[in-house]
């Protein structure tokens, strides 16, 4: 497989996309991040000193997936149809599982932009709760599916904890699925 960020000598750069087509592309990003179970309620219950966490949380994650082009060095800046970041609250072990889903029409993008939105999105919940829990991990960031553009559809057939991920070739009926490792 080709890296597309050097050019011919080597340095990075950033992909001409000019010759691309403009295609609808979705991109789904998740992330976990484990606290106490105090802090757990703390969220639930909306008793958090700075305020509403998760509430500022999708703010933060859907601010950061817009500006992931600032961020990542070599991100084209893209224009989204929408963006959204959801939480799924877990008690055994308390965690809070966070997804940023990405829609666009373009010549490129989705995946790193959901893949920010979600981080952005964790970090923040740390952000908000450290007084409380200095203890809380953040993992388990991965693309859990993409769709568009050149690359076809990726769909991360796995759960949570990681294992087989399927990739499908670009268009219907073009090239076989190719089942691999964790992505």
């Amino acid at each position: 497989m080709e890296l597309t960020h050097f050019d011919r000598r080597g340095n990075a750069a950033m992909v001409d996309v000019s010759a691309k087509d403009i295609t609808e592309r979705t991109a789904r990003a998740g992330g976990t991040i484990s606290l106490g179970e105090e802090t757990l309620r703390v969220v639930q219950e909306g008793r958090a000193q700075k305020g509403d966490v998760l509430g500022v949380a999708r703010l933060a994650g859907i601010m950061a997936a817009k500006r992931t082009a600032e961020l990542i060095p070599l991100c084209h800046p893209l224009i989204f149809d929408t963006c959204t970041v959801d939480f799924d609250i877990r008690d055994d072990p308390p965690r809070i599982e966070a997804v940023c889903r990405v829609k666009l029409s373009g010549k490129t993008g989705a995946e790193m932009e959901a893949l920010t939105g979600v981080s952005v999105a964790l970090l923040t919940i740390y952000d908000m709760c450290k007084a409380m829990d200095r203890g809380m991990v953040m993992g388990n960031i991965r693309l859990l599916e993409k769709s568009g553009g050149k690359s076809g559809h990726f769909l991360r057939d796995d759960g949570p904890c990681g294992g087989p991920a399927e990739r499908h070739g670009g268009e219907p009926g073009e090239g076989p699925a190719i089942r691999g490792g964790t992505g």
